[in-house]
Formats: C-alpha cells, structure tokens, sequence
C-alpha cells in the first residue's frame, strides 16, 4: 500500500525549495505526497500542482517578520490547520511539519488518530523569535518536547545537534540544504574581467543580512554590479536604495528557477549571516550550497557554522559581520583576480559533489521514512 505524505509549511510554497524537492524525492521513491501551505498574502491558487506536486493552501492573512505582533495570526493559522488535519485525517498516514508553526497540531492529530509525524526544523523557533527571555525559554522546552513526541526529526546541519541537547529525538537525520543539480541546465557566460565584479544576493530581503552595508560598498564601486532579489521586512527600502545606484538591478520576488539563473550569472554570491542571531550561527542557507552546486565562490561572515564549511573546502571568502571595510576588501580581492574565483569556484563545486550533492541528501531521507514504517 502507497504510504502517503502530507507536508505542512507555512508559507505559500511559492517556491520553497526544500519543501518541494524533499516531497519529489519521497514521490520518486513511490510515496504518495501532498503539500499543504500557508497563503499569507491570500493572492495564490487555493490547489495547484507544480512540477507534479499537488498543493493546497490555506489562505489567511498575515505578515513575514513581525515577531510576537503576529501572534493573532499564528493562532488562527494553528487553528485552521488543526481543522484541516482533523477533516482530512484518512488521506494521510504521516505529517512532515516543517518548522514549529506546523508541528503542534501535527502531533495532536497523532495523538487523536495515530498517524506519524517527521519534525523537520529549519530554524529553531526559540532562537530567532523576538521574545522576553522568559518565554522563548519556555518556546524551547516546548520545542524540545515536540522532538520528543515526533517519530523522526530533521535538522539541516550537524552544527545544530547542540541545540538539540536535552530534547532525545527518536530518530535524528541531517540533511542539509542543498539543491538538485541545474548547473548543466543554467547559462553561465565568462568571468568579468579584472576591476569588475558580478554580484548576487537572492534571498530573505530583513535585517542581519549586511544588505544596507552591501549597498553602500557598491556605490563607490560603479564597475561591480549586484543582482538583488526577495522579499521581507526590510524589501521596501532596499529597493528605493537600489533604485538610486546604477549598478544595482532590482529584481524582488522571483521564481528559484530566475534566482538560480541570476545566480549562475554572477561571479560570486554573498550569504551574511549576523553571528549574533542564535539560528545564524547554526544556519545551513540554502544561498551557500547554491554557490557549490553553480562552482561559484561565496563571501561568509565569521563566526557561524557556514564560515567554517567554506575555510574547510577553500570555496570562498569569510569576514567579520558588520565590519564594511573588510567587505569591501574581501570583494575587491575577488574583482582584481579572475582566476582566484575560478580556483575557489572548482573547490565549491568539488565540495558539492563530493559530499553534499541533492541524490545524497534524498538517500538519506528516504532512509529515514523507511526506519519509521518499519519501527
């Protein structure tokens, strides 16, 4: 009998990489598979299939990064979903709940109907949530309690198991972010020459990103260019800044099949990460395996996990958070030698094949399905 796979995120999967490619490989391997999302901006199809993945989405709105002011509308969120789960209970037999704001009603639905659930934690909630400390100690005692009573859990890299300690998960996997290979598919025209520098940043457009420094840095330097894309607290103003610099081209929200061509055509990608945020220093951005699997270089900060992955490969530059000058020297380095990327390129996408290539991380999760069935 077809094991069928409910995933639950929230967000209107419109695109969300890892969701979609995590439900293909379960599909591939015979799972049958439906998504289930959250439509904040209430503008998407209610059901869609894309690339053969059957979507249905719950539309309420609400706003990305708002902290403890959306509590209203996570609440009606949880609630909606609860209803959704319990209507629909006989069309699924396990629940893959992608971040907290799916896992609790997910893990009341096992308790009601004895269906399976895999947490798969993207970001842990306690650690990014602005929240007295009081509280965001209690969101980790009650995030620790939901690995507990999940039957699998999924973190998305090793570094993260620390913040696992006192939680005992049942069965524990990594899988990281990686993407499916397209780089055969994907242009990518010839470096630039030297004294000029094609960047890219397609992402979360908020704040412990280093994009306003980004932008400052790039308009003393009118020969390097930035493709900037997203969507999120910070995207309004970014674009009026853009808006004003010659050498910024301005793209927001784009399908990930636009961004990693935006991407392919850069010389060198760029992925932040403020180390003073708790998830960031444990973050495994999809942007830094992107730049492996395309054999670009990738410019760090120091100070989070991602900084240590690109020193033990060679695959790109890391520098202190916030610190502009070393940005910008970091950045004219790779303008002024063209083999210098080239070279940290090879390396990127050496690391990505050798080991974190998307067939790997889909063995690995499809082991993980087959350990709960059978247990």
């Amino acid at each position: 009998m077809t094991v069928r796979v409910l995933f639950c995120r929230s967000n209107a999967v419109a695109p969300d990489p890892r969701v979609e490619k995590a439900a293909r490989a379960l599909q591939r391997h015979g799972y049958g598979v439906h998504i289930l999302a959250w439509d904040r901006a209430t503008a998407w199809p209610r059901q869609e299939t894309r690339d053969g993945l059957p979507i249905e989405r719950i539309a309420l709105a609400a706003a990305f990064g708002q902290g403890l002011r959306n509590l209203p509308a996570l609440t009606r969120w949880q609630a909606a979903l609860t209803r959704w789960l319990w209507r629909h209970r006989r069309e699924f037999d396990v629940i893959h709940a992608c971040d907290f704001d799916t896992v609790l009603p997910a893990l009341l639905c096992k308790r009601w109907c004895g269906h399976r659930v895999v947490y798969d934690i993207f970001d842990f909630y306690a650690a990014h949530v602005r929240a007295p400390r009081p509280l965001k100690a209690l969101l980790r005692r009650i995030e620790w309690w939901a690995v507990r009573q999940a039957d699998a859990t999924i973190i998305v890299d090793e570094s993260r198991r620390h913040q696992l300690r006192g939680a005992r998960p049942q069965h524990l996997t990594v899988i990281y972010n990686t993407p499916e290979d397209r780089r055969p598919a994907l242009p990518s025209p010839p470096p630039s020459p030297p004294g000029a520098l094609r960047l890219a940043y397609i992402g979360a457009l908020m704040a412990g990103r280093g994009l306003p420094m980004l932008l400052r840095i790039l308009r003393r330097h009118p020969a390097w260019h930035l493709d900037l894309a997203g969507f999120g607290s910070l995207a309004a103003a970014l674009q009026a800044e853009a808006q004003s610099l010659p050498n910024v081209t301005w793209h927001g929200r784009v399908l990930y099949e636009d961004a990693l061509r935006l991407s392919a055509q850069a010389d060198a990608l760029l992925a932040l990460y403020d180390p003073q945020v708790p998830n960031h220093r444990y973050a495994s951005p999809n942007k830094v395996f992107e730049a492996m699997m395309l054999g670009k270089p990738v410019v760090t900060a120091q100070g989070t996990s991602i900084d240590q992955l690109v020193q033990r490969w060679q695959c790109g530059l890391t520098v202190p958070y916030g610190d502009e000058a070393a940005l910008e020297n970091a950045l004219a380095t790779l303008a002024a030698a063209p083999e210098t990327r080239r070279r940290l390129g090879r390396h990127a996408r050496w690391a990505y094949e050798t080991a974190y290539a998307w067939p790997k991380m889909a063995q690995r999760l499809v082991a993980l399905y087959e350990r709960i069935m059978q247990s």
